[in-house]
């Protein structure tokens, strides 16, 4: 596998770098353009990449998750169990002997390259974490692929970077633009995967990136978009807004109790990581399978007490549902708690994938539990339960990412719904607060940190230059 993956990675480098010289030559006269040229052919390449990884997901789900839950077929409460167990046991075996470098979400690697090592994400893990994350995400693990996905698209950057020749300083530049590209593909939210890649990797608001980080975000959303549809990731068919001015304490108290179970998510995913590494006696390639069999009898429990989906994999249907304020409050608080430890289970056990979708489901899980309180407690027969369950999404991502410009916009482009602002703000900027007032390391950089890595406040400031010998 080693020496096959080199060839491979000597082979497109060669190539790369001869069509780059081919557009130089054609097309790009002076440096910037050579840049900009780059840029753009990244972020078509990265909406590529996060299409097919989509598209593999969710077709593994409709062949191996999606019929169990359903009912289809012979024994479907045994596969609903038995299928996250194998799919998380055959990803462990693909990251322990294969790509030990794919586990985990693939954001906090990313923002270790950007800081430490030029950006500098290999072929070989960007390929390993596309397939163990296909496999354990396709067969109904409790994590998402956003932040996988991100990982791909930096990888698939820093490699044409290489084959490019462009200088280590640039390289680091064309990782940002990378994880823009891999977050608009993913969300189909070309802003908000600018604000955060400045407010999650570089760390401010660079201008020597922006405009590159801008142009890959929008040339990969489009690719995304001319593919699967123009469409927000979330269906949202009402345009909610704040009916009455009444409702902002409410908001603000669901900001307070999206923050307590941010939290709460936070610890409990840090604990019980460090417990599995504990375990020596644990082979790492077995421990995933333990929160795959974790998750599926969770799986399994909702859909017996809940007659509800939405533990397995990234739970949009039952977040649509929630957004349409369709589920009964009972449902919403129990897959809210359900969903928290199934993803524990699925990352902290050495699974790949991301924790993204399931931080959005949690929090339209817990808003709309407020929104169903609410007429008991305002009084207001029209109570929109759909709006509190938007602004949970946004106040659960502030809290956890601690990106608040991005949890602001990316809840706008994904739902399409801009009548909320000022609540929305209200509760992701409380949520945010007392989250980094109780815990003030960031979930990604607590994670490396249990590995022994510490990352530097700022990252190293790009330079822009260009060479023509190709960098390791």
């Amino acid at each position: 596998m080693g020496p096959m993956l080199k060839q491979l990675l000597g082979w497109s480098q060669g190539r790369i770098h001869r069509l780059w010289l081919l557009v130089v030559q054609s097309v790009a006269p002076n440096e910037k353009q050579k840049i900009f040229v780059l840029e753009v052919i990244a972020g078509a390449l990265c909406g590529l990449a996060a299409v097919a990884f989509h598209i593999s997901i969710r077709q593994l789900e409709a062949w191996l998750v999606n019929p169990a839950i359903a009912g289809l077929g012979s024994h479907p409460y045994f596969r609903i169990v038995l299928v996250p167990a194998i799919g998380a046991l055959l990803a462990g075996l693909l990251i322990y002997f294969f790509f030990p470098g794919a586990a985990g979400s693939g954001i906090p690697k990313v923002k270790e390259a950007y800081l430490n090592d030029y950006g500098y994400v290999s072929f070989k893990n960007t390929i390993g974490k596309f397939i163990a994350c296909t496999v354990q995400l396709g067969t109904g693990s409790s994590m998402g692929r956003e932040g996988p996905t991100v990982m791909i698209c930096a990888g698939i950057v820093n490699l044409i970077s290489r084959a490019a020749g462009l200088t280590k300083a640039v390289q680091r530049r064309m990782s940002a633009v990378g994880v823009a590209a891999g977050i608009a593909a993913a969300f189909n939210a070309p802003i908000a995967a600018v604000t955060f890649t400045m407010e999650e990797v570089v760390g401010d608001l660079d201008q020597t990136m922006l405009s590159g980080v801008i142009v890959a975000a929008a040339v990969a959303a489009v690719v995304e978009r001319v593919i699967l549809g123009r469409h927000p990731v979330f269906h949202v068919t009402r345009m909610y807004e704040l009916e009455h001015l009444s409702d902002l304490p409410l908001y603000a108290a669901l900001g307070g109790i999206a923050a307590i179970f941010s939290v709460l998510f936070t610890d409990s995913l840090l604990e019980l990581r460090k417990w599995f590494n504990s375990k020596s006696h644990l082979p790492a390639w077995f421990r995933p399978a333990i929160g795959g069999l974790v998750t599926g009898l969770l799986a399994l429990f909702a859909l017996r007490w809940l007659g509800s989906g939405g533990v397995t994999g990234g739970g949009y249907e039952q977040l649509n549902q929630a957004l349409e304020g369709n589920l009964p409050l009972k449902v919403m608080l129990a897959l809210a708690v359900i969903k928290l430890a199934a993803t524990v289970f699925s990352y902290s056990s050495g699974g790949a994938g991301g924790i993204f979708a399931p931080v959005l489901f949690m929090g339209a899980m817990l808003g709309g539990f407020i929104g169903n309180l609410s007429p008991h407690i305002m009084h207001n027969t029209d109570m929109q339960i759909g709006a509190f369950a938007l602004v949970g999404m946004g106040a659960m991502f502030a809290g956890v990412i601690r990106a608040p410009i991005t949890s602001v916009l990316i809840i706008f482009e994904m739902t399409g719904s801009y009548g909320l602002i000022l609540p929305l703000m209200i509760a992701n900027m409380i949520a945010f607060g007392i989250a980094r007032h109780w815990r003030p390391t960031q979930v990604y950089e607590a994670l490396l940190e249990q590995d022994g890595i510490f990352l530097p406040h700022k990252g190293p400031k790009p330079q822009t230059g260009i060479s023509t010998q190709l960098d390791g």
